[in-house]
C-alpha cells in the first residue's frame, strides 16, 4: 500500500507540474475588448513619393495575415491605427571592386510614427516611432532597384506594427 501512495502522489506532482503554465484570459497579450482594428491612411512627412500607400497597404495585409484582430472599415472597430512616415534614409554599404565611389549595395531605412487609439475612449494605446529596414543591391538602375525595395522595406515596418499591436506591451 505504501508503492501505491508514493506512486499516486508522483503522479499528482507530475500532473499537477504540467498545468504550472496555464493562465485564465487572453493568450494574446491584449486587453479585454481589443479584438477589431481600423487602418487610417498613413501620411507622408518625407519626400520620397508614395511611401504612405506601400505602408498603408503593408500593415493591412499584415493584421489580416496575422488573424489575431480582425481588420474592419468601419467606425465600430475597437482599435484605430494611424501612422505617419517620418523618415526615409538610403545608407551606402558595399562598393563595387572597380569603382570605389560607386555603390553596389544599400540599407533602405523607413520610420513611422504609429499611433494607436482605443476608439470608446479615446485613450492612446500605443505611440511610438518603429523602423523598417531592408538590403538593396543595385544593378545598373537605382530607381528601379529602390522601386522593387521599398515595398519589403514597408512589410518589415508592418510586421514589426503588427507584433507590437497583437502582443499588446504598451
Amino acid at each position: 500500500m505504501r508503492t501505491f501512495g508514493r506512486i499516486l502522489l508522483l503522479a499528482c506532482v507530475l500532473g499537477g507540474g504540467g498545468c504550472a503554465g496555464y493562465h485564465l484570459g487572453s493568450t494574446d497579450g491584449l486587453p479585454s475588448g481589443y479584438r477589431t482594428i481600423t487602418v487610417t491612411p498613413f501620411k507622408n512627412g518625407t519626400l520620397e513619393p508614395r511611401l504612405n500607400d506601400d505602408c498603408t497597404f503593408a500593415l493591412r495585409k499584415e493584421i489580416q495575415r496575422d488573424g489575431t484582430l480582425r481588420l474592419t472599415a468601419d467606425s465600430n472597430a475597437s482599435l484605430e491605427v494611424a501612422g505617419e512616415v517620418v523618415r526615409y534614409e538610403r545608407f551606402e554599404i558595399s562598393f563595387l571592386s572597380t569603382d570605389t565611389t560607386t555603390a553596389r549595395d544599400y540599407r533602405i531605412n523607413l520610420t513611422a510614427r504609429i499611433v494607436a487609439r482605443d476608439r470608446s475612449s479615446g485613450k492612446v494605446v500605443l505611440d511610438r516611432e518603429v523602423t523598417g529596414h531592408s538590403l538593396m543591391r543595385v544593378g545598373s538602375d537605382l530607381p528601379s532597384a529602390e522601386r522593387q525595395t521599398i515595398p519589403l522595406v514597408a512589410t518589415d515596418l508592418a510586421r514589426q506594427v503588427t507584433a507590437l499591436l497583437v502582443d499588446g506591451t504598451w
